[in-house]
């Protein structure tokens, strides 16, 4: 790659992050799919010519954030569920986990949390695929412990769901507490997981 084309290519990165940077802050006061192009646009200085060399249009962009807000979390969750040490401790570190990436990113999570089920069908479809992704993966690392010898497949993914749901109230119920709430949520939050451990211990129990 040539000198000039990696200035190129780094401009083009940072007009891209600049376009996603200026339409999370517009979706702090609306929702996506009232979000017209000429705002971000506007926001940034740029031509509606020049959005479209990086994004198809504005549920493209919508789809972008799910990816820049989600997507890092992959792997982490389930790597503190595998890692060692008792069960309430890699609980603790699930929802430490939670609540540092929603204290510092509240922009992006209260957009997931309008979003999930908002008017934009492209970026719904994307929050969940990666719900169900962190469902699979939790469900992978928790399936090869001892404690879940003789489930099925389909009760490990139900009990990777109930992670992850439990993941998004959390996270919906931190942005709405506030710095003011957030040790009451967590503990809550850590108080509910204990309860699907224990109800995980006796799943294989019941007639």
């Amino acid at each position: 790659m040539s000198h000039t084309t990696g200035i190129r290519q780094a401009q083009k990165l940072k007009t891209r992050q600049a376009l996603l940077d200026a339409a999370l802050e517009l979706l702090e006061h609306q929702s996506l799919s009232s979000l017209g192009l000429r705002e971000v646009t506007r926001a940034v200085g740029v031509t509606p010519t020049a959005f479209y060399r990086h994004f198809d249009g504005t549920a493209a962009l919508g789809v972008a954030l799910v990816e820049e807000t989600l997507g890092s979390l992959h792997g982490m969750i389930g790597a503190i569920l595998a890692d060692t040490g008792d069960s309430e401790e890699r609980l603790d570190r699930s929802v430490d986990l939670i609540t540092r990436h929603v204290t510092e990113q509240p922009a992006h999570f209260r957009f997931i949390a309008r979003e999930q089920h908002g008017g934009v069908g492209q970026v719904r479809a994307a929050i969940a695929a990666q719900l169900r992704g962190f469902a699979l993966e939790v469900a992978q690392v928790l399936g090869a412990e001892p404690e879940s010898a003789g489930w099925d497949r389909e009760d490990l993914l139900m009990l990777g769901g109930l992670y992850v749901d439990h993941m998004v109230l959390t996270a919906s119920a931190l942005l709405e507490a506030g710095p003011e709430g957030e040790q009451e949520v967590v503990r809550v939050a850590r108080r509910r997981l204990r309860l699907v451990t224990l109800g995980r211990a006796h799943w294989l129990d019941r007639p």
